[in-house]
């Protein structure tokens, strides 16, 4: 190996171990100072053609309540139906210190701990007037259960599509000194065709995107602005 090629991996090697170094002592919590941020106050329980519903099916959160409190400092789930008796499940976890052992956890581990299946986990892009959000979709059964399921992390205001993306987010928050939060978005319905599923879950998502505020927007979406 020539004297440059060594040079330039340890100067490679030094950056990165300066960079961890400050990631791994941030101290101020993304947020922190402002108003707090809550869920149930964020999101509405009736927009567009949807209303919450009291729940009549089970919204699957498989971990215990004392593993869920140590993971999110907050969990909403609802139900909400629209004028055509369609149902679509809420779940959203917000973490205010996604570091290490405290990262979300993703649906497609949590629904096979229960007993579900998943048949499909691919990628997708839910459409919104404020432009797309990196999501995965899953199609999960369990038993006569069929319960196709859209959902995306996000750290920050940045929906990420992986831990490679994940990691350069809590990067940048880390260079600034920030603790990296992160939120789970999940929309999932009892449907037998996850086409069928996935098409009313996106417009489950689009009107409730239109009805918040542009600040609670980005942290449950990443999306900043119209477009």
């Amino acid at each position: 190996m020539s004297a440059i090629r060594i040079a330039s991996t340890l100067a490679l090697l030094m950056a990165f171990s300066a960079i961890a170094g400050i990631v791994s002592r941030p101290t101020t919590k993304v947020g922190a100072g402002g108003p707090r941020y809550v869920l149930e106050e964020v999101v509405p329980k009736q927009f567009g053609d949807w209303r919450e519903q009291p729940a009549v099916t089970q919204v699957i959160n498989p971990q215990t309540k004392e593993l869920l409190d140590k993971i999110y400092s907050q969990i909403l789930t609802r139900t909400y139906v629209n004028s055509a008796g369609y149902r679509v499940m809420l779940s959203l976890a917000y973490g205010d210190d996604q570091r290490g052992a405290l990262q979300a956890h993703k649906p497609e581990v949590c629904y096979p701990s229960q007993g579900f299946t998943v048949h499909a986990n691919t990628e997708a892009d839910v459409v919104t007037p404020f432009g797309h959000i990196a999501a995965r979709r899953l199609s999960t059964s369990l038993g006569q259960r069929k319960e196709p399921v859209t959902y995306w992390f996000t750290v920050g205001n940045t929906a990420v599509k992986g831990k490679l993306q994940q990691r350069m987010v809590e990067i940048r928050l880390g260079l600034t000194g920030q603790v990296p939060d992160g939120l789970l978005f999940r929309v999932s319905s009892l449907d037998d065709a996850p086409s069928h599923a996935f098409e009313l879950q996106d417009t489950f998502v689009s009107d409730l995107m239109k009805a918040i505020a542009p600040k609670d927007r980005a942290r449950l979406s990443g999306l900043l602005a119209a477009s």
